[in-house]
């Protein structure tokens, strides 16, 4: 790190400005203050689904506003938003399985970013690597927290970054976007061209009797520091990795019948260099699982709700076996991830009712938790949300320049977004420290 970068991280601060309550703009009525979760969200673990969005001040430094008197406009298109979202201005009670909707209200701070320019963070290095998790809170957070959280950064030049965070117990990404998004229209155009979302889900699968911090538990703190690690596969990357995996499936034991995904594509490419970094540290290869989320709306029965808020997800498991050397081949395990994903989308069309949805979340939540604890066995989440409508929150000042989620400090876990172009892929991964020189040799980044 050069000195004047290391005096520019030291001096840069995140100073709170303010911090409120947004409520709903009209109260909710009494029947609905009650609302249980679904057995799926009972399964995940106290943490936010968080999310970055970045605005360069040229996408608004001529409309004569300053940003004071944008966080008022967002704040008031928020209150109108959250009585279609009711349940997020709520409350979670886990020992019920009930958010209480009793207009509590998200949590809205506003925050002064001094000593840094928007434009240099987003070149990207170690300045984005400290300063990206200050703008937002942090992923864990007790059960009787806002269940939203805002941050609203401005930065000296008039750049902006508005971080969004949902509790994962009412939340998964498409949640998450569907709400940002609702926001962002309600904010650029009013309340009346959003579609009102559906909470259906607890209905269907209501929640079960289990452990009370259900299947998938927050893990011990990890002893080795963990470092989180972008690299982003553009679209001629993405052709080319296409290529060889069709090259090497046309001369080999496994044929690939359909063209991969990119998803799939970048899954097997980052998979292969783990195996081979664990083997390098080891001296000897073992097996290795991922475990691979994939959004059921869409895919489920006919009877099931397509486009409710709350977690729907089930899960791929994709596995290597070192006894073949053959396996770690990139088409093979470009096959045995295409594979996974395509029989967890079987699943999802077989679901036909709110018990077989609940047993296959309970299954793939104790399938998950021995996955990623076992002895012997490498396990890693992978986790994309591409494809979703990640950078259409134009609040009225534009689209944003770039969008992050946040470094959650988790080893093995790993973690897919489009890039702006929609063409390329961002790809962070998460790794012990020791490993990271490994990872990226292996993978070609010092290249």
């Amino acid at each position: 790190m050069s000195p004047s970068l290391r005096r520019r991280i030291f001096n840069m601060k995140v100073e709170n400005l303010s911090r409120k309550l947004i409520t709903p703009s009209n109260p909710t009525p009494p029947h609905l203050e009650k609302l249980k979760i679904s057995c799926l969200d009972q399964l995940l673990p106290p943490l936010h689904v968080s999310c970055i969005f970045y605005y360069q001040p040229s996408a608004h430094d001529e409309l004569g506003v300053n940003n004071f008197q944008r966080s008022e406009q967002l704040q008031k298109s928020l209150s109108e938003t959250l009585t279609i979202f009711y349940p997020l201005s709520g409350r979670y009670s886990r020992s019920n399985f009930s958010i209480h909707c009793s207009d509590q209200g998200v949590e809205f701070v506003e925050a002064q970013v001094k000593g840094c320019c928007l434009s240099q963070l987003l070149k990207g290095g170690e300045l984005e690597t400290k300063l990206r998790n200050q703008l937002a809170p942090t992923l864990f957070v007790p059960d009787d927290s806002p269940l939203v959280k805002v941050h609203f950064n401005m930065f000296e030049c008039g750049g902006l970054a508005i971080s969004v965070s949902i509790s994962h117990v009412v939340a998964d990404a498409f949640t998450l976007f569907t709400f940002v998004n609702a926001w962002a229209t309600a904010s650029r155009v009013g309340i009346e061209k959003l579609h009102r979302p559906s909470f259906e889900l607890s209905s269907l699968c209501p929640p079960r009797e289990m452990h009370p911090r259900g299947v998938l538990n927050q893990g011990e703190a990890e002893e080795n520091k963990i470092v989180t690690i972008k690299y982003v596969f553009n679209g001629t990357d993405l052709s080319k990795l296409k290529l060889e995996a069709a090259i090497g499936s046309a001369d080999g034991s496994r044929l690939l019948k359909e063209e991969p995904t990119r998803v799939e594509i970048v899954t097997a490419v980052i998979w292969r260099s783990l195996i081979r970094v664990a083997r390098a540290r080891r001296g000897y290869s073992t097996p290795s699982v991922l475990a691979i989320p994939v959004n059921m709306r869409g895919r489920a029965g006919p009877s099931i709700p397509q486009h409710c808020c709350g977690n729907f997800v089930h899960y791929a498991f994709a596995r290597f076996k070192p006894d073949d050397e053959n396996n770690l081949q990139f088409h093979e395990l470009v096959g045995e991830v295409h594979d996974a994903i395509r029989s967890a989308i079987k699943d999802c069309g077989k679901a036909c009712n709110g018990d077989e949805i609940s047993l296959m979340a309970i299954n793939d939540a104790k399938e998950l938790a021995e996955t990623l604890g076992k002895d012997g066995v490498d396990g890693y989440l992978f986790s994309s949300w591409c494809r979703f409508a990640v950078y259409e929150a134009d609040f009225g000042f534009g689209k944003p320049d770039w969008v992050s989620n946040l470094d959650n400090e988790m080893e093995c876990f790993v973690f897919f977004m489009d890039t702006k172009d929609g063409e390329g892929i961002e790809a962070w991964v998460g790794l012990d420290d020791k490993s990271v020189l490994l990872f990226q040799q292996d993978l070609g980044i010092l290249n």
